[in-house]
Formats: structure tokens, sequence, C-alpha cells
């Protein structure tokens, strides 16, 4: 890929780089195979799961089994979530990625989820799908399904569920800690690649941290930008048990409390790599509790006044800007996405309501009565951001006419009043639409406001898993690329919505650069193809090969040490400062003396 010209990728290229499939138990000769922590037939009667209702008949029966004799039946159930569970705390660590898989049976057609269960630092329960395998009365897998927690959360749970509360059966059960797959090592970094043109990112959860194989992905390719996938919405953000308990205090129902227990392994890890984060996001209709809405703080309660609202927006605003600063004074928020998808593709603003209830109503506009509570929320955010963060407006659908020009013209009016940096292009595409043309059609448009443009959750699905399909994809990739580049005067950074194809939140039409194995895509050869940039060269101290020394040199050589992290025999060289062949103690002094002089 080049400025401007469009590339053509070899046969032998594509066919060596697009297998891409679900991760399989086991990995072969590449992977450091997992440990099984847990596997079971129930042939010898004993069941370690317990019941989720306490209303459940949990046991091994003779009926029906998808191997030997004997499977694990689930009876008695009242409620669709009335299931099997296996407590995680006692058997798996914190920060470690593991997988589940499983034979499972319905008596009729029946959706079996597995799912996941934790109680965080507040004490609120979380629940999330993780599979699900339809059954119609047959035996089917619940194939591989990588997992992890953070070591501040207990009560972890695995446990199975239904459509209905028909009886189920689990058979063929394994817990093992998921494999370790090298990276490429010897492929360019993206961010090395356009260093001269924009910030190259990516999003991720608190759950990919425990995948070394994800995490050095980020590392090499992506850590010029870090978002957030789900951490900092308002969702995660805001605590109504603390606030209620501060309004029964103080009598004051105006100032929603935050907290940040989420988000802290994401903090954590940014801070100590020294990576700068696009905050996401602080004022959207959706994964927004109604209750912030609300008269008492309660979902029951009325609607508040838009005089109410404006303030508890200042005050939510203000002490999401103020924890961060104080908790994580180390953590560079460069940007943050103050309103998100505030426009239909029509350009109007969304129906009144609760997206709780009705997907795509917003509660500002119930409230508001239409979308004049974004200039308010821009001002809070320029009264309260750190010094020297851009402040954007983000959207999906960008390139659709309607919401292309109500997004203009509503960013020339913040950019007037001189409260907006830029606009966040969300740019979630599919190799058929819309073409490269109408995407660059709206990037022009936007960056003749003069404003920064990011892109900011890029990815490009693909209905065509073949070969043929990927190389399609590749083009896509790479015309989008070109129009970028071409406005990249204009793009500070481009950051991808995901890693690996597998954890995107469009896997099954595969839509990113890498695959489920942590192997580059035809599309990732595509974009890099043709530009000119400059290897960084290593310096001493450099043990990540950046071309400077940085505090990641220091972290990882300190993973190094502690068995966390592996070293290649270049970077084992410049991490060896003092060449007495050993990586040690020793090293990291010398190397902090670099950053400290």
């Amino acid at each position: 890929m080049e400025k401007g010209i469009k590339n053509r990728l070899s046969a032998a290229l594509l066919a060596a780089t697009c297998a891409v499939s679900v991760v399989p138990a086991g990995m072969g000769a590449s992977a450091e195979d997992g440990a099984v922590i847990y596997e079971t037939g129930f042939e010898d009667g004993v069941i370690e799961f317990t019941g989720r209702g306490g209303v459940e008949v949990i046991e091994a029966v003779d009926t029906s089994a998808h191997t030997g004799d004997y499977s694990m039946c689930v009876s008695g159930r009242e409620k669709s979530w009335n299931g099997p569970q296996l407590l995680l705390d006692e058997r798996c660590e914190a920060g470690v990625e593991y997988m589940v898989s499983a034979w499972v049976r319905a008596e009729w057609y029946n959706d079996i989820k597995l799912s996941m269960e934790y109680t965080d630092t507040e004490g609120t329960r979380h629940y999330s799908n993780l599979n699900s395998a339809v059954s119609q009365g047959e035996w089917v897998e619940i194939t591989a399904t990588k997992f992890s927690f953070t070591s501040d959360v207990t009560n972890v749970y695995i446990y199975f569920e239904s459509g209905d509360t028909a009886n189920i059966y689990v058979d063929d059960f394994v817990l093992e800690e998921a494999p370790i797959i090298p990276i490429q090592e010897d492929i360019p970094s993206l961010k090395h690649v356009y260093a001269d043109h924009f910030k190259v990112g990516t999003a991720i959860c608190a759950s990919n941290l425990a995948s070394p194989s994800y995490m050095d992905l980020v590392e090499k390719h992506f850590s010029d930008s870090i978002t957030f996938g789900n951490e900092l919405k308002p969702d995660s953000v805001l605590d109504q048990n603390a606030t209620l308990a501060y309004v029964e205090e103080n009598g004051d129902d105006t100032n929603p409390q935050v907290t940040l227990s989420a988000a802290k392994s994401l903090l954590d890890y940014c801070g100590k790599n020294n990576i700068p984060v696009r905050g996401h996001v602080l004022v959207w209709h959706s994964q927004t509790p109604d209750w912030f809405f609300k008269e008492g703080f309660t979902d029951e309660g009325d609607w508040v006044s838009k005089e109410k609202m404006l303030v508890r927006m200042e005050n939510y605003i203000k002490n999401v800007m103020e924890k961060l600063a104080t908790d994580y004074p180390d953590v560079e928020f460069y940007a943050w996405d103050v309103v998100n998808e505030a426009w239909t593709d029509d350009g109007k603003p969304r129906t009144a309501g609760s997206n709780n209830t009705s997907s795509g109503q917003s509660a500002w506009v119930q409230v508001f009565g239409d979308n004049s509570f974004i200039e308010p929320a821009f001002e809070y955010a320029r009264k309260y951001a750190p010094e020297g963060c851009k402040l954007y407006y983000n959207d999906y659908n960008e390139y659709i006419q309607g919401k292309r020009n109500a997004i203009y013209d509503m960013a020339l009016d913040l950019k007037e009043k001189g409260l907006i940096d830029g606009i966040g292009m969300q740019a979630h595409l599919d190799v058929s639409f819309p073409t490269a043309s109408v995407f660059e059609a709206a990037l022009s448009k936007f960056a003749s406001t003069g404003l920064d443009v990011q892109i900011t959750e890029l990815d490009a699905t693909t209905s065509d898993t073949s070969e043929a399909g990927f190389e399609t994809q590749a083009q896509y990739y790479s015309d989008i690329f070109d129009a970028i580049v071409k406005y990249s005067d204009s793009v500070s950074a481009v950051v991808l919505w995901g890693v690996t194809d597998d954890t995107s939140w469009r896997a099954t039409k595969c839509p990113l650069l890498f695959d489920a194995q942590f192997q580059a895509k035809p599309a990732f050869y595509s974009i890099i193809d043709g530009i000119e940039y400059t290897e960084p060269v290593p310096v001493p101290g450099d043990a990540n090969m950046s071309g400077s020394v940085t505090v990641a040199d220091v972290v990882l050589v300190q993973k190094y040490i502690l068995s966390e992290k592996k070293l290649n025999a270049e970077q084992a060289q410049y991490a060896d400062m003092n060449a007495d062949g050993a990586i040690n103690v020793f090293d990291v002094a010398l190397i902090k003396q670099i950053l400290l002089a």
C-alpha cells in the first residue's frame, strides 16, 4: 500500500496467510499447550457443579451421554438462568487465560449458553455470555472458549443456562489453560510503518490482558493509543450504590458518584507501560443506566428536569476527570469521546426514550427534547479535561449523507465556540459497503472543517472467509488506508476496534488484521505494502527494539526476569546492558539510569 496507489498482493502471499479459524483445544507444535485444570465425563458420578437457583436437581444419569455411559442432567429449573455452575476462584488464577469446552444437549430446540459471573470490588455482580450452541435434541459442542478474570474480582463462576426451563445435559467438560502462541516478530510494526502519518492504536478489554500472545501483538503494533472497550463507558463508571449513599448522607441528588473498578487493570497497564489512552465515552444513549436520568437515582423514578440533568451531567464529567487525575496521574488521556452517536442516519436526533427498553432510543433526548445536551457536554468536558486533552464527537455510519451533514454542521458550530477539537469516524465497515470513495468523501468533508479527525473503531467485515474473500478484504483495507493516508495531514490517529478476529464483536465475519491464532492476515500485508518508512535502530537498553529507551523497556526486562515474557536473541543483546551474558536486576538498574539521565 502506498500513498494514492492501490496494491496488488501476490497469490502466493495470500495463500500463505489466509487461514482463519476458531481456537482449537490443542494448538500443535507452535503453541505451549496449557495444563488441564479440570475435566470430567461424569462417569464416576461425582459432580462438582452446584445449582445457580438453589432449586435445580443435578445428577449423573445414564439415559443420555455424548461419550461413555453417563452425563450430567440438570432438571427442576424454574427460570432460564437456573443451571449448573462451577466456582473458579480456587481452581484458576487471576490474570491467566483459560478455555472451556463441553458437549451439551437439550430435550428439544434450545439455545444453551456458556456464561460467566463475577463480583467486583463494589459488590456488584456481573454476567456475560461467552458462547452458545443450539440443540434440537442432539448433542452439540460448545467449542473451546477463552476467558479470564482480574485479581480484583471474586466469586467467579462458569455456568450453563438456556432459553427455557427444560432439562439440559452436559458431558465431556474440559477446563484448561489457553495455549500460548508465539506472534510473528519478524513482520513490520504497524505503529512504526505509519509513524510519519498518524498514531496506530487499538481497543482492548480487561480480559485481553491475560493473553500473552494478544498483548504481544498490542505492544508490537498498537501501543501508540489504547481505547478501553467497555470499562470507561457510563454503565461501568456510574456507581448507583455509592450515589444513593451520597444522597442519603448529603441530601443532594445531583452528584452521581463514579468508580474506576472496572477500568483498574487497564489503567494500571497503560500507566505502567506509558501508553496514551483515548477516553471512551462520556455522554451516550447506550450503555448508560436509566437511574442516572431518574428522580431519586432509581429506575422507577420520574425523568428529571433538563435543569437538574445539566447539573448531574457536569458533576458526572467532573467526577470522572478528577478521579482519573487523582488515582491515575501517570496515565495520559490524550483524547476523549465526549458525545457518542447522537445523530440518526437521516441526520436527526434519536427518538426519546430508554435505550435499555427500546434499542436506539435516547434518555438524553427524553430529558432535553432534542440534541441540545451536546453543547453543554463539551463545555463541561473542556472545563474539567486534562490540559492538552483533545475532545471529539464520535459516530458510526458517519459516511451516510444525512448523518455526515449533521455531524459537519454541529462540529463547525462547536468549533466556532472553541468547544471541540476533532471528529471521530468509527469506521465500522464491510467490504461491500461503503465503497472506499464514499468513505473518502466523508473523510474529506470532515477534514475540511479544520478539525482533527481520528478513525476510532476501524474494522471491515467479510462474509466470504475463503482465500478469495480474504483477498477482497485485503484490497478493501488497502483502499481505505489509501484514503486515510491521503488526508493524513488532518488525521492524528487510526484505532482498530480489536486485534484478533475471534475476539471481535463481529467475530463471525473476520473483520480484523490478525486471525484467531495471532497470525497476520492478507489485510495486514495490504496496508504495509509500498509504504516508505524507516525501521527503528535499536540502542543499548532498547529491549523492545523500538529505537529508543522508554519505560516499556524497563517493564519488558522486569517481566523477562520474572519469566512472564520471553526475549529473542536480538532483544536479549540490547537488554544485557553490562554484557555479562545474563539479564538481571543490574541491567534493569542501568536502563533506568538512561531514563533518568
